[in-house]
């Protein structure tokens, strides 16, 4: 169990006024000991002897002592007890000792009281205590009995030790949280919108935000109690701030209220009441995104609807709009010089919360200052310049204006977090409705609207604006298929706006919004997240659909930044252009971009060569290391790590392109300190991923020249490097022009299997994507190139045993390893499959796909273990009918089709169970009327579900179905006559026959995610090729009815007879109608 305090502020002062900055570390490690023996080694002094001396004294102290008080007063007054931050002391003896001083102290000495509970407070706090259940139990029920008998006054610091010891451990406190949130309870009395007594109320906000916050490896929150906490939250933030309360301090009180919020959002998957719960949630976070911004003084409404309704976007509403106009101007003059004067008088105690951000003149910016004249509304720039240090408050003596300037800013940031949960956790499809309100969709023109757009331009805090980014970074992420829609290539019409104009309008206003704010920029932490969010914009933007000339000057305006001081700056540009070269490829205008020379321009352009790029934070090799003299070359500087190597491995008159030569630059030459070294790396992964169209445009040398360096990188002893290159491995291997070269599938092959063994869990991640995509191109080219025969049966047999091993690692190693295992299984030949080295690990290959089939896991792996089973079953190579493991196989095929809960995992599972095309692959009569019984039993639970978001996939679900079990009549033979005839006789035949009526008549149509028909080979079929293939099956089973005539065997007949009145009957209705 874990402890801290967290979201708890610092005790106030005696004046009523915060003695600093509440702190919210939610996200703050889980504090761990030094050193096996539990304390810090080299860390005995006085004060551990001391701290000994008094937990001694406190153990030695009996409840019937008579000098009890004053000695426990004494104790507790030692500031020593309060002030060990950076001291290190073993858990169980600070439990100890505090679980012995709550038996000490009586309820009844309050002042003792509250001692005991500011002392709880700052050890659990300073040390990051992680507390057993029995000091859990002790403390909590401690502090519960205090707030019920002791006065009033001491409830503030009873809650604030209350709150540290809850901290991630709400889930273990169920006996007592049943009193303490129940509607009469002390934590919903003081947190109450009512509650006059502002630090109450804001204590008590922690507290339950504590409640609600969970650690990793911790059980969930009860959701009765998560739902009474998330309604006493949003209300707290829709209440209106009381007349009577100092806005800073009612700062502290929204601020404990959003943490709630964020850890109920953040705590498992959250599901929003019906109505307009949503809504009001995202009316409440925008509002308070705006909180205390200059120049925003609008009316907000109560809630948003997903429709892009005008009315609630204004700046102001429509019709008190039209008085204030001719005064418009003025004030906005007023505005900015009042901001400006004020931030030259604040710049000495603004402390980071606000930037050095100014106005760019026209003539810093060369061509976009006529650009920003025109398009950048006043209201969306800043124009006041401040301090932008690090610390908390640079003047001590700052005044009241300057800490309520950073405590609103904190309220924002606070709301923006908010969203973030909201946006990750909500579906995309119900968040797209609400776009409008915070990314705007209409043309640039008059008022800007308040949008996410608008805080990352005007905000005059990095951090809020980093946060702002961050949101929208969230909300691009996966947008792909929403913003398809895009195009703006035609004009629209003049009756009204189409989606796809609005949606491109919205690309094209981000692209303008977040140049602009790129060229404001200072902080780099918030140009970093800006370069990101413009990469998570390229990669989801349809640019084929939009007029050209959005992607050519962010290229030249990002190039400038390669050189930029911070290694997290350069690596976010080397993966924005990643995302550039990969859009949509091949794109005409990046190939262009791609062909521009190096020194396209001057430096005030932003223009330069690669090469000094790289000689700005890189020593070139031989030139400019000082180790190194003219006369004495490097031997470094040969062919193989020199920039210039790439001009002599394509010719002299071909040089290729200048990103590609950074690239390489930047991982082949030495470094000058560790961060540069880590930067490269990922940036390099992200770049050496071009498309096939431009790795075949290559000469065979560069190519070769690639491959070399990738493979190099495999072996590097950072992480990340080596992450990068196995993952852009995994890319290359799909390429056409490489994928047939049998000694570089080879060389990968060995790369990734060394990768899989890495003790760093994403390298093993992106070694078994990588070894999914390998084993996705064997199958590809199993047709037309002899490489069953290139490759040796040990690279195989390796392969193989180490794709099984992956089925026992995490998640993400396991999805893909159960792909490739999938997919060698369909690769293997037969006289590889009985060779007696392969029987062992062909069986623990297929036991681990049934044991991953029927796990408990996400449904992501459960479906690629169905998806391989059925990859599988495609090799007539492989012995169904007569191996050990096959039973299990399809019996955990049968188990899934008619029980999993997802149905996108029964849809995979029951294609599977169609893919074999010979009978005998079905075994005997039992195991074949055990799989028509479960695909039957599936198609009539097709419906049953009480997860909307699995409904939608019932249709591919039925039709996925309907195809397997015709599929199954398709290849019966007469001894399945008995069993297939009883079904059809039943009740279950007439269910059975009303879904493949609706199958052949192709009325539900394949559906969301349907399989089957593909699975076999060929498009899916339509009305006429299904009735085909049914007339077909009819045929088949009339002959064998003929030819066992006079075999014998009444049941066999009886039961052929009901089959084919069955399919008559069946084909007679299709004709029909």
């Amino acid at each position: 169990m874990a402890t801290h305090a967290g979201l708890s502020a610092p005790a106030l002062g005696r004046g009523g006024v915060p003695a600093a900055p509440p702190v919210a570390s939610a996200q703050a490690n889980l504090f761990s000991p030094r050193g096996a023996d539990g304390w810090q080694h080299g860390s005995q002094s006085d004060a551990e002897k001391q701290f000994s001396r008094c937990a001694a004294k406190l153990r030695a102290l009996r409840a019937d002592s008579r000098q009890l008080r004053e000695e426990l007063n004494q104790l507790f007054d030692q500031r020593f007890l309060i002030t060990l931050s950076i001291f290190v002391f073993p858990f169980q003896d600070v439990c100890t000792l505090l679980k012995h001083a709550s038996g000490l102290v009586p309820l009844s000495q309050e002042h003792l009281v509250i001692k005991l509970c500011q002392l709880m407070h700052h050890l659990l706090n300073q040390l990051k205590v992680i507390m057993d259940e029995q000091t859990l139990d002790v403390l909590v029920n401690y502090t519960a009995s205090a707030l019920k008998l002791c006065s009033t006054w001491t409830h503030s610091d009873v809650l604030l030790a209350l709150s540290t010891i809850v901290y991630g451990n709400g889930s273990q406190c169920h006996q007592h949280l049943s009193d303490l949130l129940v509607e009469d309870g002390v934590l919903l009395q003081y947190s109450a919108p009512s509650q006059p007594n502002m630090e109450l109320r804001r204590v008590a906000l922690i507290c339950m935000a504590n409640i609600c916050l969970r650690i990793p490896g911790q059980p969930l929150l009860d959701d009765k109690y998560k739902s009474v906490c998330f309604g006493v939250f949003l209300k707290t933030l829709q209440s209106p701030r009381p007349l009577d309360t100092d806005e800073l301090f009612y700062c502290l009180v929204i601020q404990a209220a959003l943490k709630g919020l964020q850890c109920c959002l953040s705590s498992g998957k959250w599901k929003f009441g019906g109505g307009e719960e949503l809504g009001s949630v995202l009316a409440t976070l925008k509002r308070l995104m705006f909180q205390a911004v200059p120049g925003v003084n609008v009316e907000w409404p109560s809630v948003l609807y997903p429709a892009p309704l005008p009315q609630y976007e204004g700046h102001s509403a429509p019709k008190p709009a039209e008085p204030q106009k001719p005064s418009g101007p003025p004030k906005d003059k007023k505005s900015r010089g009042k901001g400006k004067k004020t931030g030259t008088e604040q710049s000495r105690g603004d402390d980071g919360e606000e930037d050095d951000r100014v106005a760019v003149s026209a003539s810093q910016k060369g061509g976009g200052g006529e650009f920003m004249s025109k398009t950048a509304a006043p209201s969306l720039y800043p124009s006041w310049k401040v301090n932008s240090s690090d610390s908390e408050f640079s003047d001590a003596e700052g005044n009241a204006q300057s800490k309520l300037r950073i405590y609103h800013g904190r309220v924002r940031q606070g709301a923006l977090h908010c969203l973030q949960a909201v946006v990750k956790g909500v579906e995309k499809r119900t968040l797209y409705g609400y776009w409008s309100s915070f990314i705007p969709e209409a043309p640039i023109g008059g008022r800007p609207s308040l949008t996410l757009l608008t805080i990352i331009c005007k905000d005059p805090s990095p951090k809020v604006r980093e946060c702002a980014l961050q949101v929208l970074s969230a909300m691009l992420d996966g947008s792909r298929q929403f913003l398809a829609v895009a195009e703006d290539t035609a004009s629209p019409r003049t009756s009204y706006t189409p989606l796809s104009f609005s949606l491109a309008t919205a690309v094209r206003e981000l692209h303008r919004a977040l140049s602009l704010a790129l060229l404001a920029e200072t902080a780099p932490q918030t140009l970093t997240q800006i370069i990101k969010c413009l990469a998570f914009l390229v990669a989801n933007a349809p640019y084929h659909r939009l007029r050209p000339g959005l992607l050519s000057p962010l290229w030249k305006q990002i190039r400038s930044y390669v050189r930029y001081r911070d290694a997290n700056v350069r690596v976010s540009v080397l993966t924005l252009y990643g995302a550039l070269v990969t859009t949509q490829a091949p794109l005409p205008e990046v190939q262009l971009l791609l062909q521009q020379p190096d020194s396209g321009g001057g430096s005030s352009s932003g223009s330069y060569t690669p090469q000094d790029s790289a000689l700005s934070w890189r020593q070139r090799c031989g030139e400019s290391s000082p180790s190194h003299t003219p006369g004495t070359p490097s031997k470094r500087s040969s062919h193989t790590h020199s920039p210039n190597a790439l001009r002599t491995l394509t010719g002299e008159d071909s040089a290729p392109p200048w990103l590609l030569q950074l690239c390489v630059s930047l991982v082949t030459q030495p470094r000058e300190e560790q961060s540069d070294s880590e930067g490269g790396g990922m940036g390099a992964g992200a770049v050496l991923e071009p498309s096939p169209v431009r790795v075949e445009a290559l000469q065979d040398k560069m190519q070769l020249m690639c491959i070399t360096v990738l493979l190099g990188l495999t072996y590097s002893e950072k992480h990340l490097v080596k992450t990068a290159a196995v993952r852009a491995l995994g890319v290359y291997i799909l390429f056409p022009c490489l994928r047939k070269d049998v000694m570089f599938v080879a060389d990968t092959a060995n790369t990734v299997l060394t990768a899989l063994s890495d003790r760093s869990p994403i390298v093993r991640a992106k070694a078994a994507w990588s070894l999914g995509n390998l084993t996705d191109t064997l199958i590809v080219i199993i047709v037309g190139v002899d490489i069953q025969e290139e490759l040796s049966d040990m690279l195989l047999l390796k392969m193989l045993q180490a794709a099984t091993r992956g089925t026992t690692d995490n998640d993400r190693v396991k999805a893909n390893a159960v792909r490739a295992l999938g997919n060698l299984l369909h690769f293997l030949r037969q006289s590889q499959l009985t060779k007696s080295t392969f029987q062992p690990p062909l069986q623990d290959a297929v036991h681990a796909l049934v044991q991953t089939v029927q796990s408990e896991g996400t449904m992501k792996v459960r479906w690629n273990a169905c998806y391989a089973l059925g990859n599988a079953f495609k090799n007539p190579a492989l012995p169904l009918d007569s191996a050990v493991w096959s039973c299990d196989a399809f019996s955990a095929l049968c188990h899934v089709v008619t029980s999993c809960k997802n149905f996108k995992v029964r849809i995979k599972s029951a294609a599977a169970l169609a893919v074999p095309t010979r009978r005998g692959c079905y075994g005997d009569t039992e195991r074949f009327g055990c799989v028509w019984h479960s695909l039957a039993t599936a198609l009539e639970n097709s419906e049953d579900t009480n997860d909307f978001l699995e409904y939608r996939y019932s249709a591919s679900l039925r039709h996925t179905l309907s195809h397997a079990l015709l599929h199954l009549l398709s290849i019966s033979q007469s001894e399945d006559m008995p069993a297939l005839g009883a079904s059809l006789e039943s009740e279950e035949g007439k269910a059975i026959k009303e879904h493949l009526l609706r199958y052949l008549r192709a009325e539900e149509g394949g559906g969301e995610g349907a399989e089957g028909e593909k699975d076999t080979g060929g498009n899916s079929f339509n009305t006429e090729q299904r009735i085909g293939r049914l007339q077909l099956t009819l045929t088949r089973l009339r002959e064998l009815k003929a030819e066992g005539e006079g075999g014998g065997g009444g049941e066999e007949e009886s039961g052929k007879e009901v089959v084919l009145r069955f399919l008559e009957d069946l084909l007679k209705t299709c004709e029909e109608q």
